[in-house]
């Protein structure tokens, strides 16, 4: 092997230090330059790849997690995948909560690193509080069995110092030229992590949650129904700090998958339906902020998880 050819020692050194690259090309004239987190370059192809390293590596140093001991987690599909893959690096088997109203390639690639899945029907694949509850309660009762540790996502601490380095990093590739953050809301982890490596630097940065508009309760509306997977979990996160956020952009389940399309297509960026909320959010944001500012964005996952979905069989 050539001495300048650089390797990771493990597939989770892989992870994090991906890409920010420029959509201002689909932004209208006169806005903020509009840049992204290629997230989707990580080892899944996914930004959960980072806390799924942070949780379980933190449950193994402190002995929650023993050696060869089982992982328990409910998840829409990312997130387990995630951690399909770090605890098929490090000796852990899983068991999954999932649900119908997911796609099947997240099953599948669960599958593929050997994650065992309980599945929790959905009302018609709709992602609604009472889905996302029972999913937890299920989650909740295999962990009892013994040697059984559960990453309990929505409760997990430790998950948000997993995003934290995202921060930083966009810090660091934008020259500290950053006037906004913007993105979506699901256990709230990744946003705060974020804007508390953000704010370290510059305080004055403007962070913007995204939430479905079908589903707004951290605008203070009722819960409801929506099909953009990921985000949107009907109710407010355990672990949300409005105090770590501006502003709130609602976005609908339309637009969202019309925006993972135009990404797809007039950009080449192959990307999930919480992407495209992020990205719709973000060009309303450099609108109103106008040229000369730069707004940045998460490529959260890849297009590849959708194909079976009516975001790209349409």
């Amino acid at each position: 092997m050539r001495a300048d050819v650089t390797t990771a020692s493990r597939i989770v050194d892989a992870i994090g230090n991906t890409p920010l690259i420029d959509l201002s090309d689909i932004a209208p004239p006169g806005s903020a330059r509009v840049l992204a987190k290629l997230e989707s370059s990580n080892p899944t192809g996914s930004m959960k790849d980072r806390m799924a390293r942070a949780v379980i590596e933190a449950a193994e140093r402190d002995g929650r997690l023993p050696p060869g001991g089982t992982v328990v987690e409910y998840t829409a599909g990312t997130t387990g995948i995630s951690l399909a893959l770090v605890c098929a690096a490090k000796g852990h088997p899983l068991e999954i909560v999932f649900s119908d109203a997911f796609s099947d390639e997240k099953r599948l690639t669960m599958r593929a690193f050997g994650a065992r899945i309980t599945d929790v029907r959905s009302d018609n694949r709709k992602i609604t509080e009472s889905l996302i509850k029972e999913m937890i309660r299920t989650a909740g009762e295999i962990s009892k069995r013994p040697a059984h540790w559960w990453c309990d996502q929505l409760n997990n601490h430790d998950a948000i110092a997993g995003y934290t380095p995202l921060g930083d990093e966009i810090w660091e590739q934008t020259g500290g030229h950053v006037d906004a953050f913007v993105h979506a809301v699901s256990t709230a982890h990744s946003i705060h992590g974020v804007t508390e490596a953000l704010w370290a630097h510059k305080r004055d940065i403007e962070i913007v949650a995204v939430e479905p508009d079908e589903s707004a309760v951290l605008s203070g509306r009722p819960t409801g129904s929506h099909t953009i997977e990921g985000i949107g979990i009907g109710f407010v996160p355990p672990l949300w700090k409005p105090a770590l956020v501006n502003h709130i952009e609602t976005v609908t389940t339309g637009d969202a998958k019309a925006m993972a399309r135009r990404l797809a297509q007039g950009a080449a960026v192959f990307a999930g339906t919480s992407t495209g909320a992020n990205v719709v959010a973000a060009l309303r944001v450099a609108q109103r902020l106008g040229s000369g500012a730069t707004v940045v964005t998460i490529i959260v996952d890849s297009g590849l998880r959708y194909l079976s979905t009516d975001v790209y069989r349409q």
